[in-house]
């Protein structure tokens, strides 16, 4: 759905740099129209991406309003480790606390288990005299001394970025701060990273984990946002620059610049509140959401119109302590290598061919076999209208590079490339198994909202597979998660760890607590310029039963506590418990946690409707291709749709190929779509 836009000053732009593609969406909030792009990602200078997709979509940039940012920045770093050499400072005698980690592990019983490399080397840990409890009394003062000695060793090092986390500083922040002000003095030009900053909470690992990983990617970050801002206001940007965060939610540039670690899963997130936003406009309040784009894989859910956020999530072995957008990401994108294991046996990814080369059928020096190359010879993928015929693939050069493992193999190029398909799709249902199933829910009980340039490719197999009833393709879904940032508010979140049995809680204290949280808000909304009118402030608390290791988190009253509210609490405690672990009991229950998300609310864009207007009628359509299915079904012809050309309420029945300028929507044997009114596709798959 592209419209001419306005020459107005009401323009709002979204970008979200992927591993393979940057994406870019316009809005023009005068007419209501919007623009979807793709430029190719640039490694080496993702910034470069932003303005080519500026260039390419004839922004005037001093006609924004808004500029939404999502970037890759962060995890690639991590992916990488490309992060800066960071040193860490915390409490004489707790050394080792990173270093060791947790003993417990995912793949419990996987025998070739290595634990994962820390970020920060036993010799670039230090310890400083100071020590209190964990009700943040001190029992032994900072020793400024030791600080300083301590701050010279660390300036000797070399070190570009430290991470201060003092045993229980989430009660009691004022020795983190000292060492700060040491460090400054000592060290000017090194970036300092205060635990009690991120997280105000107990657990003294995946605080210091946080903090590491603030740290690692802070002056990497720094640069980047510095470079591109300079670049924005050179070509007379004006407006609000924003960045979305990982727990959903957009966060300003300034405290992208003090919290990086916000940003690790700031592309992904973006497509999950968008989600969120369109699902609740279409009727669909529950959806299990996949991205699949060039790189990678992420699997999401969407419960009764909100993102299941979780506080803590675990990247590559790192634990994060922040609130952040359940997401689990798998290598399965449209660059994903096929490669043969040990056993003789067809594997695809995690390895990408990313951009850079690319596909085998991009031309461009790729020779390793992928998804793409494989849907390319399979008939999924028109070879002249990829991305709008922007790229021209080369069916030749795929069969070559999938020659590679057929022929190990015994079997046609055609055969390889169905299994390719198959393995991928296999991948895809197990990550929506292990958030859903392995969860405790029903797929069957949501919908499937698939985005990215190839979720559509393998999206009703995908459903058919898991009995869901319907599949959602939204327009131009491989730029939905740029759309989703337009949809997005300005979001900060504060927690405190306060640990105390529910029938004997002190309501003055608990209040104090929200109080003081809240008052952390306002100012961050006000810094942010926010008008307090559009403020919402939402309480929840992570509670458990008296002797539970984790807990659940429940919504908490937004006004002061009363007597009544506490079995009001216990109730909706037993409920979220029940649902979530199978059972509940009567034993006593406590609170361990306070959150608060301070919201403040952006002007929603309005989403348009389809055209009115005339679309194929009965038995119509565009031209036909033969497409081969497997060895069994040999090759089957499918009818090719134009999605542009489809009104509202259009119907489609497979075997059918609908196609758009950035992505291609399979519709198999007893699979039926229907057009919605704001265009999306409501697909029901054929439960074969």
């Amino acid at each position: 759905m592209v419209r001419k836009l306005s020459n107005t000053n009401n323009l709002r732009v979204a970008v979200d740099i992927g591993g393979t593609f940057t994406d870019v969406v316009v809005l023009d909030e005068v007419t209501g129209s919007i623009l979807y792009d793709k430029v190719e990602t640039n490694p080496s200078n993702p910034a470069a991406g932003v303005f080519e997709a500026f260039e390419k979509t004839e922004v005037d940039l001093g006609s924004l309003n808004y500029f939404v940012h999502g970037t890759t920045l962060g995890i690639n770093s991590l992916l990488t480790r490309s992060g800066s050499k960071v040193a860490i400072v915390t409490t004489k005698g707790f050394r080792d606390v990173y270093s060791l980690g947790r003993t417990d592990r995912e793949p419990m019983y996987d025998l070739k288990y290595r634990k994962p490399e820390t970020l920060v080397p036993r010799q670039l840990c230090f310890e400083v005299e100071e020590r209190l409890d964990f009700r943040g009394n001190v029992l032994i003062p900072f020793n400024e001394t030791h600080a300083r000695e301590v701050a010279e060793q660390v300036r000797e090092m070399g070190v570009e970025a430290i991470a201060v986390c003092f045993l229980h500083s989430y009660a009691n922040s004022d020795h983190e701060k000292a060492m700060a002000k040491v460090l400054q003095e000592v060290f000017p030009a090194v970036s300092v990273t205060l635990s009690h900053q991120l997280s105000r909470e107990y657990r003294e690992y995946e605080r210091t984990s946080t903090t590491v990983c603030d740290a690692y990617v802070k002056p990497i970050t720094r640069k980047y946002l510095g470079k591109l801002g300079a670049s924005l206001d050179g070509e007379g940007f004006k407006g609000q620059f924003l960045l979305t965060r990982s727990g959903g939610g957009a966060m300003t540039v300034e405290e992208a610049r003090e919290q990086p670690v916000q940003l690790i899963l700031s592309g992904p997130a973006g497509g999950v509140m968008g989600a969120a936003e369109f699902g609740s406009l279409i009727g669909h309040n529950n959806l299990i959401t996949i991205d699949m784009g060039g790189t990678s894989l992420d699997a999401s859910l969407v419960i009764e119109g909100s993102p299941k956020l979780v506080s803590r999530h675990t990247f590559q072995g790192l634990p994060i302590s922040i609130p952040t957008i359940s997401v689990h990401t798998i290598g399965a994108g449209g660059g994903s290598i096929a490669w043969i294991d040990d056993g003789d046996h067809l594997q695809v990814g995690p390895q990408s061919a990313g951009a850079t080369p690319g596909p085998a059928c991009y031309n461009r020096g790729g020779v390793d076999p992928t998804f793409t190359d494989a849907a390319l010879v399979l008939g999924y993928i028109d070879p002249s209208n990829y991305l709008g015929g922007s790229i021209g693939l080369d069916p030749e050069l795929a069969k070559r590079a999938l020659g590679e493992v057929a022929d190990p193999l015994g079997v046609s190029v055609q055969e390889a490339a169905a299994g390719i398909v198959r393995i991928t799709i296999a991948k895809i249902t197990g990550a929506v198994r292990v958030i859903s199933i392995e969860q405790g829910l029903d797929p069957r009980d949501f919908s499937l909202l698939v985005y990215g340039g190839a979720g559509a490719l393998v999206g009703a197999t995908v459903a058919c597979e898991l009995e869901i009833p319907t599949m959602v393709v939204p327009i131009a879904p491989a730029t939905f998660s740029a759309l989703g940032m337009l949809t997005i508010d300005v979001v900060h979140d504060y927690s405190q760890t306060y640990i105390a049995a529910l029938d004997r809680l002190d309501h003055e204290i608990l209040d104090g607590i929200y109080e003081s949280l809240m008052d952390q808000g306002r100012k961050a909304l006000t810094r942010d310029g926010v008008n307090e009118a559009a403020w919402k402030f939402l309480p929840t608390a992570e509670m458990r039963y008296q002797g539970q290791e984790h807990t659940v988190s429940i919504p908490m009253p937004s006004h002061l506590l009363q007597d009544y509210d506490t079995e009001n609490i216990r109730k909706e405690f037993g409920d979220v418990h029940l649902k979530q672990y199978g059972h509940k009991m009567d034993d006593p229950v406590e609170i361990v946690t306070l959150r608060l998300r301070s919201v403040g609310v952006l002007p929603r864009p309005e989403m348009p409707r389809l055209d009115v207007k005339e679309g194929y009628t009965a038995g119509e359509r565009d031209t036909n291709r033969m497409v081969y299915r497997s060895a069994e079904e040999g090759i089957v012809e499918y009818k090719i749709y134009k999605r542009i050309n489809l009104a509202s309420d259009s119907l489609v029945t497979g075997p059918a190929i609908i196609e758009e300028t950035s992505s291609t929507t399979m519709l198999h044997i007893g699979d039926q779509a229907v057009v919605g009114s704001y265009g999306e596709l409501l697909i029901s798959p054929c439960l074969r």
